[in-house]
C-alpha cells in the first residue's frame, strides 16, 4: 500500500544517445550513432581516463527502486518497465510513482550527481511535467542540495557534502558490511551490454546495486541514530531472508546471496581477545 512506502531507494543505469552527440558535437560530419559514441568516449580516455559520457547525452535504460517502509525494513524491489526496459515508460513510471506513493523520500548513492538529474532530464526530453518535484518550499524544496527531506544522497551524507572525498564509492562503503558490492559487471560496460541486446543483464547489474544502496542506507540509518545497531541487524537479517526467497525466479537474486558475508561485529569478534 502506498501508505506503507516512506523511501524509495533507486540506481539508474543509461546508455548514450549516439544521435545526439553527432548532431551537438560533431555536426555535419555525417557519423552514425555507433561512430559518435566512439569518437567521444575516445575524446573522453584521451582527456579524463575515462570513457563515461555526461549525462546529458544519455537516457535511462534500467531502473530500479527498492520500496522501503518507515521502520527501514525492505517492502519490494522493481525493475521499471520490464522486460521492455523503454527509456519513455521507464520515465513516466519513475515520476508517477513517486506521486502514487505520497512522495517518499527519495534514497540514491552520488544521485544528486547523477541520477536525479538524469531522471529530470529525461523527463525534459519526453515531456512529462514533474510539477510537485520542482515546487518552491523554501529549505525543504524539494531539490535543494542541502535539504535531505526529499532526497538523501548517501555520498553527501558520508562526505558532508562533498567536503570530503568518498574514494571507493558504493562499492567501498558495500564491502565495508560484508555485501557483495561490484562483482562481475561496472557502469562503464552497460553501452557494451546494450549493444549485444542484454537488458535484463543491465537490470540484474542494477538492481545488485539496488540492495547495495540499501543497506548502506541502513548503516547509515545507525550512524544518524535513526536506528540502533541491534535493529539493523535484524532487518539486514530479515532482508537476506527476503532475498533468499526470490533467488530460485532471479539469478540476480542468487548471484548476490552467493557473494554474500555477514559482517564482523567487533563488539562480539573482538580481535584483543582472539
Amino acid at each position: 500500500m502506498s501508505e506503507g512506502v516512506a523511501h524509495l531507494v533507486f540506481d539508474c543505469e543509461s546508455i548514450a544517445d549516439g544521435a545526439l552527440i553527432a548532431k551537438v558535437r560533431y555536426p555535419g560530419e555525417s557519423l552514425s550513432p555507433e561512430e559518435a559514441i566512439a569518437r567521444y568516449q575516445a575524446e573522453l580516455l584521451e582527456q579524463k581516463g575515462s570513457t563515461f559520457i555526461p549525462h546529458t547525452f544519455q537516457i535511462p535504460i534500467s531502473v530500479v527502486i527498492a520500496k522501503v517502509a518507515k521502520d527501514f525494513r525492505l517492502i519490494d524491489v522493481v525493475s521499471l518497465d520490464e522486460p521492455d526496459f523503454r527509456s519513455h515508460v521507464i520515465t513516466a513510471h519513475f515520476w508517477k510513482g513517486w506521486e502514487a506513493y505520497k512522495r517518499p523520500q527519495w534514497v540514491t548513492f552520488n544521485g544528486r550527481s547523477f541520477d536525479l538529474p538524469l531522471m529530470e532530464l529525461a523527463a525534459y526530453r519526453y515531456g512529462i511535467s514533474i510539477a510537485p518535484w520542482f515546487r518552491n518550499d523554501g529549505y525543504r524544496s524539494p531539490r535543494n542540495r542541502y535539504s535531505t527531506h526529499a532526497h538523501l544522497d548517501l555520498q553527501d551524507l558520508l562526505t558532508n557534502f562533498s567536503a570530503a572525498r568518498f574514494n571507493g564509492g558504493l562499492n567501498l562503503a558495500t564491502k565495508l558490511l560484508g555485501k557483495p558490492g561490484k562483482m562481475f559487471v561496472t557502469g562503464d560496460q552497460v553501452q557494451e551490454q546494450f549493444a549485444a541486446g542484454d537488458l535484463a543483464g543491465i537490470s540484474d547489474y542494477c538492481r545488485c546495486d539496488v540492495l547495495d544502496t540499501y543497506f548502506v542506507f541502513l548503516r547509515s540509518m545507525v550512524l544518524t541514530g535513526e536506528l540502533t545497531l541491534e535493529q539493523e541487524l535484524e532487518i539486514t537479517e530479515e532482508s537476506r531472508h527476503w532475498i533468499e526467497a526470490r533467488a530460485g525466479d532471479c539469478p540476480a537474486y542468487a548471484t548476490y546471496l552467493d557473494h554474500w558475508s555477514d559482517w564482523t561485529d567487533p563488539w562480539e569478534h573482538d580481535p584483543v581477545d582472539a
